[in-house]
């Protein structure tokens, strides 16, 4: 079953968080997004049990490997979008919420085709 679009901003922020500390918790997803406690205790219970996600014995939030697999999928469609409207002139935070939006809709195949053009034209995702 697809995981709904909130789902997969609540696993891409986790990830990318995960990335700059190895110690994420609730309220550092709640700090980041702009929610509220509840609203990501929910989504972290729902998280875990479509086996993303596990919390440790402190309460620090851990993906699961298939978690991580989906997670890096979702945060690579963000960056390579987000390359693609800014070589098109768009700005940076503009592209970057644009990239937010589509990342959550656009098939494998229309994304799989831009990463191939934009390999083509020697233009590299953000890092």
């Amino acid at each position: 079953m697809a995981m709904q679009e909130s789902g997969e901003m609540y696993l891409e922020t986790i990830y990318v968080l995960s990335q700059k500390s190895s110690s994420v918790r609730s309220i550092d997803v709640a700090e980041h997004m702009g929610f509220s406690k509840p609203s990501v205790s929910r989504a972290v219970g729902l998280l875990k049990q479509d086996g993303l996600l596990w919390v440790d014995e402190y309460g620090y939030l851990k993906l699961t490997e298939e978690g991580t697999r989906k997670a890096s999928q979702i945060y690579e469609r963000h960056t390579v979008l987000s390359r693609l409207l800014m070589n098109l002139g768009v700005d940076e935070e503009t592209a970057s919420e644009d990239a937010c939006r589509i990342e959550h809709y656009i098939s494998d195949k229309s994304f799989d085709a831009i990463k191939a053009h934009m390999a083509k034209y020697g233009s590299k995702p953000l890092e």
